[in-house]
């Protein structure tokens, strides 16, 4: 506990006194009592758009086998590559095999889009699909009697980050042109409000903290948008001017930098040239040389222990970071760097978890809240779920927005890093206006 708390001192951070296995000692009662009230879906929401989206996806599957000139199972990834590559002859150059022939997985795919209009009707299609069978079809099937869906959370004994499973509501899509809607099929009691709470770009504020990076730091201390001033510094133009198009941009360096994206990597996430992607790469780590000394220094404790550890003393165990195979050292690699971070975040996270559990329970309400045994009880506002730097509760209508604050207050304040931690807080009938109506 004493080289916790030193640690800390040192990266001018202010923690409970707690360790990793106290923080998760502590959780486990928040998690099943969470797991136990679970969530409220609108089926009838998540049927009408099953049905919707799958017109839209006979239909593309029509269109794609018109453009292939002939019937196929499109699902069919052995199928598929029979078509693209040796029927429509698309080029095979930089594409992986596997054990069935060419691969046809969405990454393969991204690099020949340009090839053929087919290859983003294929894309639409399997997006559509997986919607469909993960979300649309099953969660229905899965609520009880009250309407409400339970899921099973867990850890991450790798990142030290929560999981859910059974369903796996970490996946619930937030944008695109159908996230939404979903989201919206989360709902609340008659009577209740969601309340969504989350961290604002919590992992790049944790970086800047464990690299004391002075350039990143001063700009979060400034209340400056981080993914901005990043673009103005790789771009070389000034914050006014920096376009969407360029944040874009920059927002990808950001967090690709904690995931030791390479050069290849990030011209293929964002379609650019490989010299132009090493020239953002190189540009960032001259900036911030915090951040650059922060990736070397993990790597060499990682060689040097076989092992990394989070700001609360959660260890990951990474051997491969002296394996021969080149493959297993690099991803150790990016693991030494990422697990400090990602973890850090998330016992950031369940701190704020425990602390806001112990304080709901001193808010009584007279207002109708959600079922119990097939009751409308009253009770005081409960956390329900976690996604990960997100936590929603469901509370009383009259208390919506006080218990928001609390939320926020704790959020904010349960760990103090030399960099300011911000919460986004709103509160609505749905998941999705939750998000959206943010509070200040």
């Amino acid at each position: 506990m004493k080289n916790i708390l030193a640690k800390a001192k040192k990266l001018g951070c202010e923690v409970p006194h707690k360790k990793w296995s106290d923080i998760d000692r502590e959780l486990k009662p928040v998690l099943r009592a969470m797991e136990k009230v679970g969530i409220k879906i609108d089926t009838k929401i998540l049927d009408r758009l099953n049905l919707k989206l799958k017109t839209q996806s006979s239909k593309l599957e029509k269109e794609i086998q018109k453009l292939a000139g002939e019937e196929f199972n499109v699902a069919s990834p052995s199928q598929l590559s029979e078509i693209l590559f040796k029927k429509m002859k698309l080029p095979t150059v930089d594409i992986k095999r596997n054990k069935s022939g060419i691969s046809t997985g969405a990454s393969e795919l991204l690099k020949i889009r340009s090839e053929h209009k087919i290859i983003d009707k294929i894309l639409e299609y399997r997006e559509l699909s997986k919607l469909i069978s993960t979300y649309l079809e099953p969660l229905p099937k899965l609520v009880d009697k009250n309407s409400r869906l339970h899921t099973t959370f867990g850890e991450d004994t790798r990142t030290s980050r929560l999981t859910s499973s059974n369903p796996n509501l970490q996946n619930i899509p937030i944008k695109g042109e159908f996230g939404p809607e979903i989201r919206s099929a989360f709902i609340a009691e008659p009577g209740n409000k969601l309340i969504s709470a989350d961290y604002s770009q919590i992992e790049l504020r944790v970086v800047a903290c464990l690299a004391k990076d002075e350039v990143m730091m001063k700009a979060f201390r400034d209340g400056i948008d981080i993914h901005t001033k990043t673009a103005s510094e790789i771009f070389n133009r000034p914050v006014a001017k920096i376009t969407h198009d360029q944040r874009r941009v920059a927002k990808t360096v950001n967090f690709g930098v904690l995931y030791g994206i390479s050069p290849y990597g990030l011209s293929q996430t964002l379609g650019i040239k490989q010299e132009e992607a090493a020239r953002y790469i190189m540009q960032y780590f001259k900036i911030h040389s915090g951040i650059k000394r922060y990736c070397e220094q993990q790597i060499a404790l990682a060689k040097k222990h076989g092992y990394v550890e989070t700001l609360f003393g959660f260890r990951r165990p990474l051997p491969e970071i002296r394996s021969s195979n080149r493959n297993l050292y690099e991803s150790a690699q990016r693991m030494a760097i990422n697990t400090p971070v990602q973890g850090t975040a998330a016992e950031i996270l369940k701190l704020a978890m425990i602390e806001l559990h112990r304080k709901l329970k001193s808010y009584q309400s007279s207002v109708i809240s959600y079922p119990k045994n097939g009751k409308q009880t009253t009770d005081h506002g409960k956390l329900i779920l976690t996604v990960h730097d997100e936590l929603i509760i469901e509370a009383p209508e009259k208390e919506a927005e006080k218990i928001a604050q609390l939320m926020r207050e704790v959020m904010e304040s349960e760990v103090k890093l030399s960099v300011p931690v911000e919460v986004e807080v709103g509160v609505g009938d749905n998941w999705d206006s939750a998000k959206r109506n943010i509070i200040t």
